[in-house]
């Protein structure tokens, strides 16, 4: 297996940094092959800007429009072009962030902006009366897997369905299916950390071993059950779910999962 580890926190002596590390030594010790992109170390650019298109941006800029020429000309910024190679090599990305105001870093969501351009992560494929373009299960990254590993400050009781701040699985939703699984990402159920601001040594090493569990089983865990887009679970040109799909009570995200 081919693993890129996507990993957003300032601080390399942090619980993030620690999960990081032993993500690598687990999985490299398990015979895989790694590569780490460490978006803080690397300095990475968060904002899109007409320098990331080079002579093909166009003024006004058109991030869509420009992000695809450039992408097709093979003119991207290197950054950006050597994180969409490491996307193609992966067969697994782990993502490790902190949830920072209901989501991940701004530095992580800037390397989604840049490197998830037009006609690379979104705009492919056929859109036509029948098809809305290839994405929800389909598209350029189709076939890889991903894992979200987050850690929160809260207590679990904080993100349950009750929980003053809302059930995790949907505060994860936008990353998960907005992000992921649009350009063909099935994502694994994440590996969440709570109560992270009152890490224990004791805790730690439970958290530590049910981590290298989660990695071990990473082929055998079966993904997230979204809907895919062009297999008939959806309308045309609404993208409507299907009357009658929507399983009793059932509402809100979790419509858009299938049953087991």
């Amino acid at each position: 297996m081919k693993t890129l580890i996507v990993y957003a926190h300032p601080e390399p002596d942090s619980l993030n940094g620690s999960l990081k590390d032993l993500a690598v030594s687990t999985l490299e010790g398990a015979g895989h092959e790694v590569r780490v992109s460490d978006l803080y170390a690397m300095n990475w650019k968060a904002a899109v800007d007409a320098a990331d298109y080079g002579p093909d941006a166009s003024s006004p800029l058109k991030v869509a429009l420009d992000s695809g020429r450039a992408f097709e000309s093979g003119r991207l910024t290197p950054d950006v072009r050597a994180e969409q190679e490491k996307l193609l090599w992966a067969d697994t990305i782990v993502f490790q962030f902190p949830l920072w105001w209901y989501t991940m870093p701004a530095i992580l969501k800037g390397w989604v902006d840049r490197v998830f351009t037009y006609r690379f992560a979104y705009g492919v494929g056929v859109h036509d009366e029948t098809r809305y373009g290839e994405r929800f299960g389909e598209g350029t990254l189709a076939g890889r897997k991903a894992l979200l590993s987050v850690t929160v400050g809260g207590p679990a009781s904080h993100y349950e369905a009750r929980g003053i701040n809302g059930p995790i699985d949907d505060l994860l939703f936008p990353v998960h299916h907005g992000i992921l699984y649009y350009p063909g990402i099935e994502s694994l159920p994440p590996f969440v950390l709570y109560g992270s601001d009152r890490m224990t040594p004791e805790r730690y090493e439970e958290a530590a071993e049910a981590w290298r569990e989660r990695l071990l089983t990473l082929d055998s865990t079966d993904p997230i059950p979204y809907r895919r887009q062009n297999f008939g679970d959806y309308e045309l040109p609404s993208l409507h779910l299907r009357p009658g799909l929507e399983p009793k009570g059932r509402t809100g995200f979790a419509l858009h999962l299938r049953d087991a």
